[in-house]
């Protein structure tokens, strides 16, 4: 019987970590077309840590002042609690996979989610394994998509979740690939099958290349350096950071990139099983492999928000709340 009460990692106002608490709150109810989740595993994504802070300025979508949702968390695996009216798909017991981005509640030990993002998660992956693919992988295989095979292809920020599945898809598919990061990532980077490593910090890549494809996920350059990174007919695609980079690439890129021969614009993800299904293939049969570097407790959440939110995550960081069920 599901209760009516749950711990929740809960906030009141954007901030840093130390406006996270642990809470009692109630247990979700979903509504028509929607499923409520046991939450076995969550992860932690670039944009939780954005959504904590309320910034880039596209954060705060539907909170201005406030978070509109005091709940953060927007992967999930876990076991199927309950159904709305016209869900068909599920049923009580079902393990469960999705993105909830658009109503996030992962950081919980109950979440609601829209029926349409969930998928049934893979017998061959544990939930831990599952959860991380949702969100990162389908920016990964959108991103990989632009580019063909013999291309030159830049990832900004590649050490992370989207950045490990993005290597391997682009390296299996014949594709040159760059990986940028810290230096603690070089290695990861050549692992997952990078052609060419550089280490930001030590290195600028806009004066390197010239690249067919480059995806941005820490985006926070001017338009101007990413120009004179791309060759001939080349594409630049913003995925996440500043949103004075954001601002840029879609005003000022457009225009430069029109005149150049080049284009700069916003990789728009599409959400949802669909995107995502494809790799979770490849991750259950083993020929792409899923990096998990460290797993912490609900208790831990801002701890692991941190560890995310300042570049130090190698691949993917699980949030476990339900130890004993993950298989």
């Amino acid at each position: 019987m599901t209760p009516t009460r749950m711990r929740a990692v809960v906030r009141e106002r954007y901030g840093s970590p130390e406006v996270l608490r642990i809470a009692d709150v109630p247990v979700p109810t979903p509504a028509a077309g929607q499923v409520l989740v046991r939450v076995v595993a969550t992860s932690v994504n670039l944009s939780d840590w954005e959504g904590l802070h309320g910034s880039p300025a596209y954060a705060r979508f539907g909170g201005l002042l406030r978070p509109s949702r005091p709940i953060l968390g927007s992967d999930i695996a876990g076991v199927v609690a309950g159904v709305g009216a016209g869900v068909t798909r599920f049923a009580l017991g079902d393990a469960v996979y999705g993105d909830i981005l658009s109503m996030p509640g992962g950081f919980a030990e109950y979440a609601v989610a829209p029926e349409r993002m969930l998928a049934h998660k893979p017998a061959e992956l544990s939930f831990a394994q599952a959860f991380t693919i949702p969100q990162s992988g389908a920016i990964a295989v959108q991103a990989v998509a632009r580019a063909e095979p013999g291309d030159r292809m830049l990832l900004n920020g590649a050490g992370g979740g989207t950045g490990a599945f993005a290597i391997q898809l682009a390296a299996a598919a014949g594709i040159h690939v760059t990986g940028v990061d810290n230096a603690a990532k070089q290695d990861l980077m050549r692992a997952l099958g990078a052609a060419e490593v550089i280490d930001y910090g030590a290195e600028d890549f806009t004066t390197t290349g010239p690249y067919d494809l480059i995806v941005d996920l820490v985006a926070r350059r001017s338009v101007f350096a990413y120009r004179r990174a791309l060759a001939p007919g080349g594409t630049y695609l913003i995925v996440g950071g500043t949103a004075r980079a954001l601002l840029r690439v879609v005003t000022v890129g457009a225009l430069i990139g029109a005149a150049t021969g080049r284009r700069l614009s916003v990789l728009a993800v599409k959400p949802g099983p669909e995107q995502f299904g494809a790799l979770a293939a490849c991750c259950a049969d083993g020929s792409v492999q899923i990096h998990i570097d460290r797993v912490f407790a609900l208790e831990e959440v801002p701890e692991a928000l941190t560890y995310v939110g300042t570049g130090r995550a190698l691949g993917k960081v699980v949030i476990l709340i339900d130890p004993s069920a993950d298989s």
